[in-house]
């Protein structure tokens, strides 16, 4: 089997962010997988505008060059890793426009959640998982929940999140769950495809 592309989704652009702490930290322990190939996808380098479009995606291609490059992008991948900060027990605004610029480009895959702030980022993921069964992927029930102390610990330098025993587990476990559903997923998909095409 051909290894699965896995895309790291880094959700937030501001200045200053943590985000590149556990995008990295992800990013490594994710490519240590023999089953991935591992991608890192900073919205950054994809400055989509605000929602406008005259339809959703499900019902057409976007009118915007960058907002295709970014669906083009999502649709060679097998599944996504997002990273998802909590402001104001939510994901950034980035992030759902992220995931609103695409449609059937996310369906039929798994994705999997590291969240960060005050609480671990558990309700921004709370809602992310929503969002996702919405545009019908499969979010994996194992996350990543970085707390404060651990927060703190990284950007004030006393730590690195691949010091902190207790996340590098929890990434084990969620690597685990989200590898069983990527395989399975890209089975089924592959297997639809084949029908439809009569082979």
């Amino acid at each position: 089997m051909a290894k699965l592309k896995i895309g790291i989704i880094i959700g937030s652009t501001r200045e200053g962010r943590f985000a590149d702490y556990p995008a990295e930290w992800i990013i490594e322990l994710a490519s240590q997988r023999s089953e991935f190939e591992v991608e890192r996808l900073d919205l950054r380098d994809y400055p989509m505008p605000f929602f406008n479009e005259a339809t959703s995606p499900a019902y057409g291609p976007s009118s915007n060059e960058v907002a295709l490059a970014w669906q083009k992008k999502i649709a060679s991948l097998d599944g996504y890793i997002i990273t998802a900060a909590e402001y104001n027990h939510g994901p950034t605004a980035v992030l759902k426009n992220a995931l609103d610029y695409a449609y059937r480009e996310w369906n039929n895959k798994p994705v999997a959640f590291v969240g960060y702030g005050g609480t671990g980022g558990v309700r921004s993921v709370e809602q992310l998982r929503l969002h996702a069964i919405e545009v019908q992927m499969a979010p994996i029930r194992a996350a990543v929940h970085i707390q404060l102390p651990d927060y703190l610990a990284v950007t004030n330098g006393e730590k690195t999140l691949s010091q902190l025993e207790h996340l590098n587990t929890g990434a084990a476990a969620m690597l685990d769950q989200f590898t069983w559903w990527a395989k399975a997923l890209k089975a089924a998909r592959d297997a639809t495809a084949a029908e439809a095409s009569g082979a």
